[in-house]
């Protein structure tokens, strides 16, 4: 019988890596540390840290909304951006990044303007996506990048 491939997963809840059978991302699966769910389907807000363990090493494509509440297109986008999430949640991980609180990040991003979405995966930016778009978007995108 096949081992099932393990897959790295950054807990967004305590930073700690985790690794999860492919085969067992739709089970909810939990942090070993903190007991977080690390698949949820929902938009999970990253800290600095948080943000680099995950673009550099985890092995479920994430996509960083990079944001900033005063910016009318990203509000407008969130919601859709949720939506995203919950289509996705097997598949990816949605996450953002408040690039006002984290002005160090988005420039080392080479982030220009908001929002801005950018998908990784292994430590590598597969793919960008600028403007606000609606979740059939987003969803598309993933999966065109990702697949």
């Amino acid at each position: 019988m096949p081992v099932a491939e393990a897959l790295k997963l950054t807990c967004t809840a305590c930073g700690q890596a985790n690794r999860v059978p492919s085969a067992r991302l739709g089970e909810a699966p939990k942090c070993g540390v903190c007991g977080a769910v690390l698949v949820t389907g929902t938009v999970a807000e990253l800290d600095a840290a948080t943000h680099d363990k995950v673009t550099r090493g985890d092995a479920l494509p994430v996509l960083v909304d990079y944001w900033a509440p005063w910016c009318g297109p990203c509000r407008m986008m969130a919601p859709e951006f949720a939506k995203a999430a919950r289509t996705l949640a097997s598949e990816a991980r949605l996450m953002k990044l408040n690039t006002e609180d984290h002005p160090q990040i988005s420039a080392r991003a080479g982030i220009r303007g908001i929002p801005a979405l950018i998908l990784y995966r292994n430590g590598r930016e597969l793919a960008r996506l600028a403007g606000a778009r609606p979740a059939a978007d987003i969803v598309a995108f993933v999966r065109q990048h990702a697949g």
